[in-house]
């Protein structure tokens, strides 16, 4: 999905998104993405049975275990790890498998598109939401200024 249009339409139709392999460590990928969407309004649910609780929300195993209704399902796992969460997606009623940057499983995006679901592949949903919606400034991106230090609202 490259039409700059649909991925606008997606970000702004998907409120709810479960966040499969999202790490509860600050540093990585999956957390800065989807911190920044939960700031940004979005209802953030964490997929990974390695922790209980990940940025102040219940952490599900797995995408069957989550009570409520998902928008987009957010991949954050190896595009060889995509198919059966593209199988959990399609379970539960998904309308969007977005699969990461760097994550591109062509047959679980076939399948998940014959089953209905839009799908995203090789995107970040906070660099497209930024893109889209003028949030790259967002935590130095984009503001000219190079620098070390952290900002402080991420001091321990």
């Amino acid at each position: 999905m490259d039409d700059i249009n649909t991925l606008r339409r997606i970000l702004r139709e998907s409120r709810v998104i479960a966040v499969v392999g999202l790490s509860a460590d600050w540093y990585r990928p999956s957390y800065f993405a989807a911190k920044y969407m939960q700031e940004h309004g979005y209802r953030v649910i964490p997929v990974n049975p390695k922790y209980p609780e990940i940025l102040g929300e219940k952490c599900y195993r797995s995408l069957r275990d989550i009570p409520e209704k998902v928008d987009l399902v957010d991949v954050f796992r190896k595009t060889a790890d995509v198919m059966p969460i593209a199988e959990d997606a399609i379970a539960i009623g998904a309308r969007v498998l977005w699969q990461q940057l760097g994550v591109r499983n062509e047959a679980a995006a076939a399948k998940a598109q014959a089953a209905g679901l839009e799908t995203v592949m090789d995107r970040c949903v906070k660099i497209e939401h930024g893109r889209l919606f003028g949030g790259l400034n967002w935590v130095g991106v984009n503001t000219r200024v190079i620098s070390a230090k952290r900002p402080r609202w991420l001091a321990y």
